[in-house]
């Protein structure tokens, strides 16, 4: 039903209304795959959603005219119709392969309240009118067959595939529990229109709010990967899959930022990549992860600067009086909160999931330069080096945990302006060591609170994510090493009001 499949509606389609060019297909950036155990915990929200359409729904008014022997013509109407009390007793989901997502609700009782409106004339034209309360007990099972359609790239819910059946209509007027003429003369011919009215604004509402939580799941995940200007487009590259254990949704992934177009390989998906046994899988390719990095690097956000107390603890790690001495010819007896390291990167950096962390690889400059009172910042070193980083990622009480498991350093170009009494071998060992053992740490230290209040920032702190794990794979020799990344998190439980 609507809020049942808020994830998939909002990213898996099967229509006809999206056509996709052959080289299209070969343009999956990014997977979604949501499993069976995943829609059976958002099964357990179903109750809740079909009360919002029950509750959300407006119901019209119902009149009509029958003529009735020796009473003439007898016109009724019903208004202020409203639901008074709904209860459901179970609902159940699987997936119909290639075609849709059944939905069953079983044993739904609701009470609808409102006034009962009658008049007749006689043959001896005689004409009256009366109004009475009345009130509905009903019961049923709702049935729905949900389809995903597609429509300028973007999902389209369709639930209009839905059933009513009813077991029980019974008219009560004025609290009368007991059968009357009126109640009698009434309930045949109004249950026919009232069920097909339940019918039309139930169905018509759980279609309404499907779409609606479609197009904000939609909107969701693109904020959720759309920082200032830098975006992706998560529109569908290819039409979906739904089997028997799984919905998977493929879509473009492509960078949006300005007037920069990436353009993507073969993206060498194959489902076989994720498996069935996770609740929920997202699957980037490297294209995806590198155009990001790239974008970044653009509008200029991978820029550090480290002063004060933070270079205090990188420069005095050590406690050797050569290591002193190279310090003091650094600062030249300044403060430490009179200098300042920028560190910026030269190169879009490179990024490669392995099996053994997150691999970067990017040029990366350091500038350390001095203040003086009353005169201009003078620059005393400046070096680039290759920097090759392993990360280990994970994602715990809602932090992103960055672990530095392994890094390399490639010297390219220093630059001192000291007046030196040694050589120069001894400074670049020391900074050599200085970037491995405290400058990268300290970058990493920066970009993980960084990336977690980016996250947060787009409501990532709102779900219960449970035992999330990294899994990559390599594909094929033949090719580049291209790697694959999903996130398994379990589903947050929602609910719609």
């Amino acid at each position: 039903m609507a809020g049942l499949f808020v994830v998939p509606l909002a990213l898996i389609s099967t229509a006809v209304a999206c056509t996709f060019e052959e080289s299209s297909l070969n343009l999956t950036g990014i997977v979604c795959r949501m499993t069976k155990p995943a829609a059976l915990v958002l099964n357990q929200q179903t109750a809740q959603v079909i009360q919002a359409a029950f509750r959300h729904a407006t119901y019209p008014d119902i009149s009509g005219e029958k003529s009735m022997t020796f009473l003439g013509k007898v016109a009724y109407g019903l208004t202020n119709i409203q639901i008074n009390d709904l209860s459901i007793e179970n609902s159940e989901v699987d997936f119909k392969e290639d075609d849709a997502i059944d939905i069953a609700i079983q044993n739904v009782t609701a009470s609808f309240k409102g006034t009962l409106s009658y008049g007749y004339s006689g043959a001896w034209f005689v004409k009256l009118t009366h109004s009475i309360d009345f009130e509905i007990e009903s019961s049923l099972d709702l049935q729905i067959n949900a389809k995903l359609t597609c429509a300028k790239g973007r999902v389209a819910a369709d639930t209009s595939d839905c059933y009513l059946t009813f077991y029980k209509l019974t008219l009560h007027l004025q609290g009368d529990k007991q059968p009357g003429w009126l109640k009698q003369l009434f309930t045949d011919f109004i249950s026919f229109t009232l069920k097909l009215v339940l019918k039309g604004q139930v169905c018509k509402e759980i279609n309404s709010l499907a779409q609606l939580l479609a197009d904000f799941i939609q909107d969701r995940a693109a904020n959720f990967l759309q920082d200032g200007a830098i975006g992706v487009d998560i529109s569908l590259a290819s039409f979906p899959v739904i089997k028997a254990n799984y919905m998977e949704s493929h879509h473009k992934g492509l960078l949006l930022y300005k007037n920069y177009s990436v353009v993507f390989n073969d993206s060498m998906f194959a489902p076989s990549l994720l498996s069935e046994s996770k609740m929920l899988y997202f699957w980037f390719s490297d294209q995806v992860l590198n155009s990001l990095a790239m974008a970044a690097f653009l509008d200029e956000r991978l820029v550090l600067t480290i002063t004060g107390e933070e270079l205090r603890e990188m420069f005095e790690m050590e406690d050797t009086e050569a290591h002193q001495g190279i310090v003091q010819e650094i600062f030249q007896g300044t403060s430490y909160n009179d200098s300042l390291a920028k560190v910026w990167s030269l190169t879009p950096p490179q990024i490669t999931l392995q099996p053994e962390g997150t691999i970067v690889k990017s040029s990366v400059a350091v500038e350390l330069s001095i203040f003086s009172q009353g005169a201009e910042p003078t620059g005393v070193l400046y070096f680039e080096k290759e920097v090759t980083v392993t990360i280990q990622s994970a994602y715990v009480e809602k932090k992103l945990v960055l672990h530095l498991a392994d890094s390399v350093i490639e010297p390219k170009v220093f630059k001192c302006a000291l007046e030196r009494a040694g050589d120069d071998r001894s400074l670049r060992h020391f900074l050599q060591k200085i970037i491995s053992v405290a400058g990268i740490p300290e970058v990493i230290s920066r970009i993980e609170p960084a990336l977690t209040s980016l996250m947060n920032s787009k409501g990532l702190n709102l779900f219960e994510i449970k035992n999330p794990e990294i899994i990559t794979k390599e594909v094929s020799k033949l090719t580049a090493t291209s790697m694959y990344r999903a996130l398994q998190a379990s589903c947050c439980k929602c609910g719609v009001s």
